[in-house]
């Protein structure tokens, strides 16, 4: 028999047990509501973040949480693109997609990284179930603009069968592929079907896991780092062209989904170890919250940032 005096790991235990007592208003919170999660970037293309980010998904669903990953897979697309020779262009942000990109995209997302995600889940036991745009019509698009080719404007989503496999207990993993209505597919920006998804089904939540902290006033000044705005201050910022590009698909993404009725939409760091969960089940979080209005950013229990406090009108 073993008797421990070191009191590092006492006060480490310690530290433990108020991480875990603290954990426990939100988890109560958030315990049987759905959360859609958009999943990409870095913390997809590092394997080591990438098992993290699925444990802590498996994590959430045994708490009581309904997860609902949506995922992209540019970096997938742009190595399997290199290998058949097809040129990769970006018009306005957006992948031009000829008939023949089509096919590559459809067979890397949902061929490819949609089964991969769902055998990372289902490690933990068999909690996924893929999904693409074609099944049961979960997704569909008509044509954005004749000049992006087979790049889509989703029309509609099949909220019943995601419904349907949430209240079997299974997480859709879902690639931003849709079916068109003219019977072909259709790539979908995964920001915007994340968006779309979390709307139509009525989460709790949409969370955005992106390649840097949150939401900047101004990039280049960390220091503006935005922990809490209103719907109508993320809209501002759109229109006033005061973010970069790269975050305005998110941001679009997040709005949709508040004027859908979802109540706060989050864009936070995958690169953050764990950062699903403190995002989620901790006091202070770790990026940015967008609140559907003005009663929710007044009750969030997050602290709010004076650079938010700045954009009140």
């Amino acid at each position: 028999m073993k008797f421990s005096k070191d009191t590092q790991i006492r006060a480490n235990l310690s530290a433990d047990a108020e991480t875990l007592a603290e954990a426990l208003p939100w988890i109560k919170e958030a315990t049987g509501k759905t959360v859609v999660i958009k999943y990409g970037g870095s913390a997809m293309e590092d394997p080591a973040l990438r098992a993290q980010v699925m444990s802590d998904i498996v994590l959430l669903k045994i708490i009581g949480v309904n997860p609902v990953l949506v995922h992209g897979g540019g970096k997938a697309i742009n190595k399997a693109f290199e290998r058949y020779g097809i040129p990769v262009r970006f018009e306005n942000g957006l992948r031009v997609t000829t008939d023949e990109a089509m096919a590559i995209v459809n067979m890397v997302l949902v061929g490819e990284v949609n089964q991969s995600l769902v055998r990372d889940i289902n490690e933990h036991g068999n909690l996924a179930v893929g999904v693409s745009g074609s099944d049961a019509g979960t997704i569909k698009a008509r044509q954005l603009a004749p000049e992006y080719g087979r790049v889509g404007e989703i029309v509609d989503v099949n909220a019943g069968y995601l419904n349907a496999v949430i209240e079997d207990d299974y997480i859709p993993v879902v690639a931003g592929v849709a079916l068109g209505e003219d019977g072909g597919h259709y790539n979908i920006n995964a920001d915007i079907a994340a968006g779309a998804i979390a709307g139509a089904i009525h989460a709790h939540k949409f969370i955005a896991l992106t390649d840097v902290d949150g939401l900047y006033l101004d990039f280049g000044d960390k220091s503006t780092l935005i922990s809490n705005l209103t719907r109508d201050e993320a809209q501002r910022l759109i229109d006033e062209g005061s973010i970069s590009t790269g975050m305005i698909p998110k941001l679009d993404s997040c709005v949709a989904a508040l004027d859908a009725g979802v109540e706060r939409a989050h864009i936070i760091n995958g690169k953050t170890p764990h950062a699903l969960l403190l995002e989620l089940l901790t006091n202070t979080g770790v990026g940015t919250v967008i609140h559907g209005t003005r009663e929710s950013y007044a009750n969030e229990m997050h602290p709010l940032s004076s650079v938010a406090a700045k954009l009140n009108v």
